[in-house]
């Protein structure tokens, strides 16, 4: 098996023009992976915390020069001559380096910049393509598909333009779906959109993430622009796709009220999760991630008796790809859905094992990006991998987020190959 032969790393830019972290990885029989890693917008308090240069200076504070200097002059030494196929035993390795919780001594970018290179360098060391050598070294599922995906159409909160409080807008694909229609659905969908709104006179640019940023009186409102959407477009609403959100909802909390546009006064916990119930009822929102503040411990649990026996309840920042808060979400019902981040808490081997976690407890998983992407399409691999029930990739649109999408068509197109299938876009 080879071994490791050098780490370097390297400042790149992410989609919205930050500084993030490229690592490469050379073995010694002459291969060479990269990695990147990305960054958030939305973080959490319980989330590792990636370091950056706070030099306003250079990249208006935001550089990450000390974070790629910890790499290549801490990191990399330790690692050379290592089998990049003892990933849980590199990734502790680090994990004892730093020492801290929340990775805050060398920064959970740091980490996973180097733990992402590692899995890749173990899959080419073991001549396998990425999801397959996830698949067979942790065993998490045994048969190889593709996830559900969620995409999103319509951004609000910090990922819009202070149009719309709910964060994301999303349509569902259905399961008689099979992945190549439906990402035809969502870029037919995302096209008949752009013009649905061009013909309205609204706005119809879209944000650092790719959705359509209107301008709309009320969250509910996109609702109903999507169902109407769906009536130019071959696909039925309900049938082909159903509707989800990520609320963000810690994000238009404030002076103990959820704040949204349709009330001035704001909405209390238990209003709010009447509010849920409702578009629940009338428009068919089957996906419900962040409702609640990450610390609104009862809301959730409310939630989730109420809503989860036919829609999921995703926790993002609650468990932030976390043992302990997952492990605690677990025990209290507070979800029935993990949203896995590899970068939430720096490491490949730490993400693995909360989701081996949640999967234990019986919930489902989605594999997600973040606001500041980068081209390194590894979470597609790592979702049909670990055999995600659903993924998140953003919309089809931009290149960092169609760069999943077209690997998740790369991995379709070899599934069925090894069946013999031929997939067919209808």
């Amino acid at each position: 098996m080879a071994t490791i032969q050098g780490i370097w790393a390297r400042e790149v830019l992410d989609s919205r023009g930050i500084p993030t972290i490229e690592c490469t990885l050379w073995l010694d029989n002459g291969g060479i992976v990269a990695s990147s890693v990305p960054t958030g917008t939305s973080a959490g308090k319980y989330e590792a915390v990636e370091i950056r240069d706070q030099d306003p200076n250079r990249f208006l504070g935001k550089g990450m020069s000390k974070a790629v200097q910890v790499i290549n002059t801490q990191i990399a030494p330790q690692l050379v001559g290592k089998d990049p196929t003892t990933q849980t035993e590199i990734d502790q390795l680090m994990i004892n380096m730093d020492g801290t919780a929340k990775k805050e001594k060398l920064g959970a970018n740091a980490l996973l910049a180097v733990s992402q290179a590692v899995l890749k360098g173990g899959a080419l060391s073991a001549n396998q393509p990425l999801y397959f050598y996830i698949r067979e070294k942790w065993h998490m599922v045994e048969t190889l598909k593709i996830p559900t995906c969620v995409y999103t159409m319509i951004n609000g909160g910090e990922h819009g333009a202070n149009n719309l409080d709910i964060q994301e807008f999303q349509i569902i694909a259905a399961s008689h779906l099979d992945f190549p229609n439906s990402l035809n659905m969502a870029v037919t969908m995302f096209h008949h959109l752009n013009q649905v709104l061009a013909a309205k006179n609204a706005i119809h640019s879209v944000g650092p993430v790719g959705g359509f940023t209107p301008n709309l009186y009320n969250n509910t409102d996109v609702f109903e622009l999507l169902i109407e959407t769906a009536k130019t477009t071959p696909y039925i609403f309900s049938q082909d796709f159903f509707l989800g959100i990520d609320a963000a909802a810690s994000k238009f909390y404030s002076g103990g009220k959820y704040r949204l546009k349709e009330r001035e006064e704001g909405y209390s916990s238990d209003e709010l999760l009447e509010y849920y119930k409702k578009i629940y009822d009338v428009f068919r929102v089957l996906c419900f991630e962040d409702p609640f503040r990450e610390d609104d411990d009862k809301m959730w649990q409310k939630i989730t008796a109420e809503l989860g026996e036919t829609a999921r309840i995703v926790s993002d920042l609650l468990t932030a790809t976390n043992a302990e808060r997952t492990k605690k979400a677990v025990e209290k019902n507070m979800a029935n859905t993990l949203l896995v981040k590899p970068n939430q808490i720096g490491t490949i081997s730490e993400t693995l094992a909360v989701i081996q976690i949640a999967r234990k407890a019986g919930w489902q998983i989605l594999v997600s990006h973040r606001s500041g992407e980068t081209n390194d399409d590894l979470i597609a691999d790592l979702a049909v991998g670990i055999g995600a029930d659903y993924v998140k990739f953003g919309p089809p649109n931009r290149g960092e987020r169609v760069a999943k999408y077209n690997r998740l068509l790369m991995i379709d197109a070899e599934i069925r190959r090894s069946q013999s299938e031929t997939p067919t876009v209808q």
